[in-house]
């Protein structure tokens, strides 16, 4: 099976300080969501940052992408995907 590039999820599990700041993560709006199960669509790329959480993330017709406090992911334009939050989460997050 092939996996189209639009479902490729980017995850950095340790992403350097330098980085952060570079990025300006920091100054990025939170988004909080309690244990729980959705589908959802991205309009445009997400880059977010975990500070919380424990999260699996399964794009349609693709596998399931782990992530959670400390990664640093982007999400592709187009991606459709299922939520499953294993522990509440806590994130900044930035669009486009």
């Amino acid at each position: 099976m092939t996996t189209k590039s639009t479902q490729i999820i980017q995850v950095n599990h340790q992403p350097t300080q330098a980085q952060l700041n570079h990025l300006g993560v920091f100054s990025w709006p939170t988004w909080s969501k309690e244990v729980s199960k959705f589908p959802w669509t991205y309009d445009e790329q997400e880059t977010c940052y975990f500070l919380e959480g424990d999260v699996v993330v399964i794009p349609d017709g693709g596998e399931a992408v782990s992530m959670g406090k400390g990664d640093l992911v982007t999400f592709p334009a187009g991606m459709s995907c299922t939520w499953e939050i294993k522990s509440d989460v806590r994130k900044h997050y930035q669009f486009g």
